[in-house]
This record gives C-alpha cells, structure tokens and sequence, in this order.
C-alpha cells in the first residue's frame, strides 16, 4: 500500500552535476526518520532539467538504497507519451515499485487525449501507476469522470492530487471507492485533505523534517490522535517551502541543516535574502534549527 509520508526526493547536485554519494545520503535519512515511500525525479527532484542519464540514475540508486524497505515510486512522467513510456519501462526494469505519472504539460491535450496518454503507459508496463493532477503546473486538469475511466485499467491505483480543491477528494472517493489511493501533494492541507478520506502525502516538507511529516501522517492513521497539534508545527514550514518556485526554497532549507547543497539548475535559481530570514524563522518555530 503506498500510503502516509511520502518524500517528493530533491536531487542534490555540485557543480551543476549530480552529487550520488548525497543522495544515497538523503535516501537513507528518510529511511532513518521514518518516511515510508520515495519519488525519485519528481517535480522537487527538478526532472525538467535532468538528463534522461541521470534521471535513469537516480531511480535506479532509489532502488539500490531503499533495498525493499520502502516503495520507490519513480517519477516517470513527460508530456511525450513515447519518452513517458520508454522511462516507466525502465523504472519498472529498475525495479521500482510504482510510477508517479503527470498530467502532460504544455500540449493542453483534451481528456480522451489524457485517457490516451495514461493507458499507453498503462499497456506497457506490469506495476502500479498513480496519476499526479497539477494543473498550477501542466495547465490541464484531469476530470473525475477520466480518472475514474483510467482506474478500471489494471495499473491504475490512485492519484496525487495537488488541485489544492479538497471537494475533489469527496468526489474522487465517490466515484472511485476506498481503494482508490488519494495522496495529496499540497502539504498544507494535509490534514483536511487525510480526514476526508486521504491516505498520505507527496512530500516537500518531508524534506527536511521527515519524522515530523511521519509522525504527522501515523497520527492520521491512528485516530487523528496529536494530528492538529502536529499540523500547526509543520504549517509554518509548509509556507515557507513555497515563497518562491520549488524547489529552491527546500533545498535552501536542506543547506542550513545539512543536507545538501543549496544548488538549483536554470532557469531556476537561489532564494532571496529576505526568503532566507523567512526559512531560517520556519526551521526554527519547529526547532529544526
């Protein structure tokens, strides 16, 4: 079951090149504090700027370091079907556990060409597929009635749901049924969002406060018990991780507890002074710092 604190994993580089010693680091941090699931070349993994090599790469050490302990949920997606495909076919290959598949960004193709996409990924690959709706960032939103048509597929089992719309997660679960696994991928409303009838997060908090982030998401799962006290530790972190474009803010606050490098790739680049204060205060409300 792919289910509770799930880190969308930053993709730490030097020198404008991948650092893999760091980022077998970064794995095992997660598997230390608590996170039960990885996305390797997601959105905060920076995958536009990633080669195919080194997108390959980082899924395959995800695999590597997780070791079975954890689901590795490699980001597959691209708005061609055709690399879309040949990546999902390598990360199963790889050994990965599930795809993390996006909504085609930039053609704005129509639902039936949405349906399309997702079941030629479908029909080529033999592990679990979960659809990523963003539509701040691909323009395109999936409609309830697609998902639930891509769902009787055999490979489609949920959705990261980042619409920020929580009545989607009534409709979804409506339309869907309980087995249909909504993760949200805002981490603000996390907690609405789990009471609703979610069951976990993609993370950019998880970050760089994963046992916060897990013990938030078991809390969920056992009664809401300390959730609301929880939520508000991480809220402030949650706003501060999005002041500016993701993900330079996280990765900032990686720098400062010792992560990783600050280090983005163009078109994206370093936060600001007044950005930085902004994190520090953040980090340290939650006594990260």
């Amino acid at each position: 079951m792919l289910k509770g604190s799930i880190v969308a994993l930053l993709t730490p580089f030097e020198n404008n090149a991948l650092n893999e010693d760091v980022y077998r680091k970064l794995i095992h941090y997660h598997l230390k504090n608590g996170t039960n699931g990885v996305v390797p070349g997601g959105t905060t993994g920076e995958s536009p700027t990633l080669s195919h090599d080194e997108h390959k790469r980082i899924i395959k050490i995800s695999v590597e370091e997780c070791n079975g302990k954890i689901p590795v949920i490699a980001g597959t997606g691209s708005n061609s079907t055709s690399e879309a495909v040949e990546l999902s076919k390598y990360a199963e290959k790889a050994g990965s556990d599930a795809l993390l598949v996006v909504t085609p960004y930039y053609n704005k193709p129509t639902q039936e060409g949405l349906y399309q996409h997702y079941k030629k990924i479908n029909d080529n690959v033999g592990i679990p597929i979960v659809i990523y709706n963003i539509p701040s960032r691909s323009v395109i939103d999936m409609s309830v009635e697609t998902m639930a048509k891509l769902y009787e597929l055999k490979n489609i089992v949920g959705v990261k749901d980042a619409t920020g719309d929580l009545s989607r997660v009534d409709e979804q679960l409506k339309k869907m049924g309980k087995e249909f696994i909504q993760l949200t991928g805002n981490d603000d409303n996390a907690l609405e969002f789990n009471k609703r009838g979610g069951i976990g997060s993609i993370s950019v908090t998880a970050n760089i406060a994963a046992k916060l982030c897990s013990d938030f998401q078991s809390s969920c799962e056992d009664g809401f018990k300390d959730s609301e006290k929880l939520d508000k530790i991480l809220q402030p972190i949650h706003a501060a991780m999005f002041i500016e474009s993701n993900p330079s803010p996280v990765k900032y606050a990686a720098s400062l507890i010792g992560l990783c490098k600050p280090e983005v790739r163009l078109p994206l680049v370093g936060v600001k002074e007044e950005t930085k204060k902004q994190i520090s205060k953040a980090l340290k409300s939650a006594k990260l710092l």
